[in-house]
């Protein structure tokens, strides 16, 4: 059987199936399912160095917005802007591609941890990184994934491997 965004089991009731993947290295850009709907993908060429980041409505699941901020040659305000518009109850997905953190500044780190992550802050120079959070939820997300850039075990000649994260989303109950 095949399941929503190929996932690898059906979700229950009341959740939303997503898999994501980090870029690899600046070649492959991230990709971003959300109930077998591609937000982002190299294909659609709505991708790009830095951050990606699609924007779910938490009850219907449908896409808000995507957009990709530039951490390597970027500035991060406009970053920090769109991360404090984003509603009460928006499902937020992250994927890096080549480098998401030179820019990144304790403001913009402080944000990303309100939406659940716990990793945003240790987030380094090509460290590959995705991340399913939301607005206003009150614990940490238990969707995140980081590889650190090492190179003694980076897999491309200096950036670490893909990272994959798959599962289903409770939706968001009034």
């Amino acid at each position: 059987p095949r399941y929503k965004c190929g996932i690898s089991k059906a979700c229950p009731e009341k959740h939303f199936a997503f898999k994501m993947a980090s870029g690899a290295a600046n070649v492959v850009g991230p990709k971003i399912c959300v109930e077998d709907n591609v937000l982002m993908s190299g294909v659609k060429n709505n991708v790009g160095r830095g951050i990606n980041v699609a924007l779910v409505n938490g009850k219907t699941g449908e896409p808000l917005d995507t957009k990709f901020f530039d951490m390597w040659g970027g500035d991060v305000a406009p970053f920090i802007e769109f991360l404090k518009s984003i509603q009460d109850g928006t499902i937020v997905l992250m994927g890096t591609y080549d480098d998401g953190a030179t820019k990144l500044n304790e403001e913009a780190r402080k944000l990303i941890t309100e939406l659940g992550s716990t990793s945003i802050t240790n987030l380094g120079f090509r460290d590959n990184w995705v991340f399913c959070g939301g607005k206003g939820i009150k614990t940490k997300s238990p969707f995140e994934q980081h590889i650190k850039n090492n190179k003694d075990t980076n897999k491309y000649e200096g950036w670490p491997e893909v990272v994959e994260m798959e599962g289903c989303i409770p939706q968001k109950q009034d």
